[in-house]
C-alpha cells in the first residue's frame, strides 16, 4: 500500500483506504459558545466609544460615534497620537477636522496608546464610512486599576437616550 500511496494523491489514497479501514471511534463533542468573548462597548457624552473585553486583554479600542461622524460632516484630517503616549480619561488625545469644523477626541479611559489607526492618515473618510468599526482611532492599554472607569461610561441604550435628548 505504501507504493500505491506514492503514486496516488493524498486525497485519492485516503478515499481508497477509508473504505478498508475501521471507522474511528466517535469524538466527544464539546459545546461551543460564540459568546465566549464578550466585548463591551461604552460611550461618552463627548460622543466617543470604547470597546473592551477584560477577559481577553487590557487593550481597549477607541473611536468617535456615528452620531459625531454625521455631525462633523466629511472628515478631511485626523490628528493621531503616537504609540507610547499616555492618555487620561476625559482629556483630549487627538483631533478630527472636517469641512464643517474641528473637534478634539477625548479619551474615555486612561492608559497608554499601543496603536493608532494609521489608515486614517491617508483615508480620513473611513471615520464617515465606518466610525464604529474600520474608523477606530486608537488602541489603548488600560492602566492598572483603571477598569472602574468603564463603569462610569454610558451603555448603548443610555447613549442613544442622551443623543435623543441633545437633538430636541
Amino acid at each position: 500500500m505504501a507504493s500505491l500511496a506514492r503514486t496516488l494523491s493524498l486525497r485519492a489514497f485516503w478515499a481508497l483506504t477509508r473504505s478498508t479501514l475501521p471507522a474511528p471511534p466517535p469524538r466527544a463533542t464539546r459545546a461551543f459558545s460564540a459568546s465566549a468573548r464578550v466585548y463591551v462597548t461604552k460611550f461618552t457624552k463627548d460622543h466617543e466609544w470604547v470597546t473592551h473585553d477584560p477577559s481577553v486583554s487590557n487593550i481597549a479600542t477607541i473611536g468617535i460615534t456615528t452620531y459625531a461622524a454625521n455631525a462633523l460632516g466629511d472628515v478631511v484630517f485626523v490628528e493621531l497620537p503616537d504609540a507610547g503616549t499616555d492618555v487620561s480619561a476625559g482629556d483630549a488625545f487627538g483631533a478630527v477636522e472636517s469641512v464643517k469644523s474641528a473637534s478634539d477626541i477625548m479619551s474615555p479611559v486612561s492608559g497608554e496608546v499601543v496603536e493608532a489607526n494609521v489608515a486614517l492618515k491617508d483615508k480620513p473618510a473611513l471615520i464617515n464610512r465606518s466610525p464604529e468599526d474600520e474608523g477606530w482611532i486608537v488602541k489603548v492599554k488600560v492602566g492598572e486599576g483603571r477598569e472602574a472607569e468603564f463603569d462610569e461610561l454610558l451603555g448603548r441604550e443610555e447613549y442613544e437616550a442622551f443623543v435623543k435628548g441633545e437633538e430636541h
